[in-house]
């Protein structure tokens, strides 16, 4: 289970209590005091919850927010704030986060939110994971066997197959054979999802 929390605020009160309470629910927490010191490291940093203050000085946190998505990094966010600012809220939300929590946090409202932007994280690697073994497989199939994949994929039989093909409907088994050998399945569902998996990369 990811337990990987990245905490940007400037205020070290805020960063030194946060960091306490998360690590005492065993997540794993690093805190920056500005989104300027986050982007330094952030290459370097595993896949993880972000916790980002909405008022820095020189970035905000819905800036940095935006800063990431443009390089690609959509980590769940959970942004907090000290003023009920409605606009900015909804700008969060727009640009993806999990939650907008205002301050005093609430302890386990923040909890919470941790918790889904950790399940909502591993669900994606999941899928990217599907991706790359759904792609690997394509590339150990001979472009015959991806053509009888693709048709598996739009629901045709052996027969039709065999008749697109102008192949014989034993030629066409012998390919699902050697085709469902390297998938290790023979599911007409599950060579599906390998193909739209690929298609989806």
């Amino acid at each position: 289970m990811n337990n990987h929390v990245y905490l940007v605020d400037d205020d070290e009160a805020v960063r030194n209590a946060l960091s306490l309470l998360l690590e005492t629910v065993g997540l794993n927490v690093r805190s920056f005091a500005s989104p300027e010191t986050f982007l330094m490291h952030a290459a370097d940093l595993l896949p993880g919850c972000l916790i980002l203050d909405i008022r820095m000085p020189a970035i905000s946190g819905l800036k940095l927010q935006e800063k990431l998505n443009d390089q690609g990094v959509t980590w769940p966010t959970v942004i907090i704030s000290g003023h009920g600012d409605i606009e900015a809220c909804r700008r969060a939300f727009r640009n993806g986060a999990i939650d907008f929590l205002s301050k005093p946090i609430d302890e386990q409202d923040l909890i919470d939110a941790i918790q889904k932007g950790h399940a909502e994280l591993e669900t994606r690697q999941q899928v990217t994971a599907e991706r790359a073994e759904a792609v690997a497989l394509l590339r150990h199939l001979s472009a015959r066997e991806q053509e009888v994949l693709e048709m598996i994929a739009k629901g045709l039989t052996t027969k039709q197959i065999a008749e697109a093909l102008t192949l014989s409907p034993r030629t066409v088994e012998s390919h699902r054979a050697a085709i469902a050998a390297k998938a290790g399945t023979s599911s007409a569902a599950e060579l599906t999802r390998y193909w739209l998996d690929a298609q989806a990369d």
